[in-house]
């Protein structure tokens, strides 16, 4: 969308994760305006309305870009809104987790991250389905779904991502469920796990390489079947994850279409969203690819886990007042 030559985005917005939303607004347009774009389109989220309409409405209105101001899930909606399009989709991480923000080293620093939308390089990335719903980060049941159940909002709004490490504690003495697995019309392999989580990409908050090996644009997805019982079998399950060692309770694998049945009714979750219980989880890549604003080269040569530490991972939240 072209007004006299000057490019002009659209800003798609989770009201609930800013604390000073006109704040927010004024400092977001302030740097756009700066840098030579149009004030932007606003649309807000709602509960109803997650994202995806709205990106999607504005990549068909023809924008020159489309801003995902959010969490993952606000991230994951609004991609699935421009799949397939040539719109391409700017994250600005206000969430909890922004795993896939960190994984692509885009910061959380406010005017960084919107550099970053209006500058950097376009990179087409999978998008992925869970019983049909889209996902650009990960989908799972086991551990992960249940920790993320009980992990309330008021305790993400205070503690951040602590809060789920604090939930993890309460689980690491779950039964492993029996499951079957079958990927790309392969022979069913049968496990007793505490978690089997797919993904888009790989690495966690604090730098936990859980799928060392994804890459977001391979035309594939990453699984990992971890079984652990208590604390001391815990341990050792995340030191060779983070020696990103194999051992005899880690199985990994890429597919492009894999069937997870359990014996029984299981929590799952997507891109950090409790979605419900089932017995069978059917997770695929899209056709349609993601054109995602990340990085020029330069500026992307940190890893995950380079980006995690002190200082790197750290949200400026004074100018943009960002939650």
């Amino acid at each position: 969308m072209q007004y006299s030559g000057v490019k002009r985005a659209a800003v798609v917005v989770n009201p609930t994760k800013i604390s000073e939303l006109d704040q927010f607004r004024q400092d977001l347009t302030s740097a756009m305006t700066s840098q030579g774009w149009a004030e932007p389109l606003w649309l807000e989220t709602t509960p109803e309305e997650t994202g995806a309409v709205q990106a999607r409405s504005a990549a068909e209105a023809g924008v020159d870009l489309v801003i995902a101001a959010g969490g993952d899930g606000t991230v994951t909606a609004c991609a699935s809104g421009v799949a397939g399009s040539q719109v391409p989709l700017a994250i600005l991480p206000t969430g909890t987790g922004n795993v896939l923000a960190l994984n692509l080293g885009i910061p959380l620093d406010f005017h960084q991250a919107v550099m970053i939308g209006l500058t950097g390089e376009d990179m087409q990335i999978d998008l992925g389905t869970a019983n049909g719903r889209p996902f650009v980060v990960m989908a799972g049941l086991g551990i992960d779904a249940s920790l993320l159940q009980s992990t309330s909002e008021q305790a993400k709004r205070r503690f951040g991502y602590l809060a789920y490490v604090v939930a993890t504690l309460r689980h690491l003495r779950d039964r492993p469920i029996k499951v079957a697995i079958e990927a790309d019309g392969g022979p069913v392999r049968r496990f007793r796990a505490t978690g089997v989580i797919t993904g888009n990409v790989g690495w966690l908050r604090g730098g936990l390489p859980l799928l060392p090996q994804a890459s977001p644009d391979d035309d594939l997805l990453d699984l990992v079947v971890l079984t652990a019982h208590d604390v001391v079998s815990w341990l050792i399950l995340v030191a060779h994850v983070l020696a990103r060692r194999d051992a005899p309770k880690i199985f990994r694998a890429t597919f492009r279409d894999l069937t997870i049945r359990t014996a029984e009714d299981q929590l799952w979750e997507l891109d950090g969203e409790v979605i419900g219980t089932t017995r069978n989880l059917v997770i695929a890549v899209c056709d349609d690819k993601v054109r995602l604003r990340v990085p020029t080269l330069t500026e992307s040569d940190v890893s995950p886990a380079d980006a995690q530490k002190p200082g790197a991972g750290t949200a400026d939240v004074t100018a943009s007042g960002a939650a």
